[in-house]
């Protein structure tokens, strides 16, 4: 078996089995927050280490060699001052709504209205990525740049905030019976 497969195989399989442990390490080590999401932080280093696993030697301690790389992520977090980018909520929501517009129009202001307060109730990393990319179009890359949080970081924050967002307008949805 070549390095490459063989530290790749090694982390998957460690990250496989430790992601909650992971997630429980970074969470006592910070708190969330805009720029610091536990889940965000193991991701970015996952990639970070997956990407480069066939640079690496033989990993042996796997732990110590992710433990390691985690907890230095933490101390580069820490050391940048905190950036965060609040985009206001009174946009053009047209692009997201259109899926909630139907003939009648009374019941298509309700959904707008609903699409909003769910949008309002987010997480604000959540809230702005939705706005950036849904509403203004921003693309990852032009985020990245401007906030510093690295792309994949970006999306997995918006396929997150995505799935949020549709349950609770779901919910809306059945509570006003629309």
């Amino acid at each position: 078996m070549n390095l490459e497969s063989e530290n790749s195989k090694k982390l998957r399989d460690f990250f496989g089995r430790e992601y909650n442990t992971l997630k429980f390490f970074v969470n006592t080590k910070i708190s969330d927050s805009v720029n610091r999401n536990a889940e965000d932080i193991i991701q970015d280093v996952a990639l970070k280490l997956f990407s480069g696993a066939d640079r690496y030697a033989p990993i042996n301690n796997v732990a110590g060699f992710v433990y390691k790389s985690i907890k230095n992520r933490i101390v580069d977090i820490m050391r940048k001052p905190k950036k965060t980018t609040s985009v206001s909520i009174d946009l053009e929501f047209s692009e997201l709504a259109e899926m909630l517009q139907t003939t009648d129009d009374r019941v298509s202001e309700e959904k707008i209205t609903i699409l909003k307060k769910c949008i309002k109730q987010l997480k604000p990393p959540y809230r702005d990525i939705i706005i950036a990319v849904d509403m203004e179009g921003y693309t990852y890359k032009e985020i990245s740049n401007e906030t510093g949080i690295p792309e994949g970081t970006l999306m997995s924050r918006r396929h997150r905030a995505i799935g949020i967002l549709y349950k609770s307008i779901e919910v809306e949805l059945n509570k006003h019976k629309i």
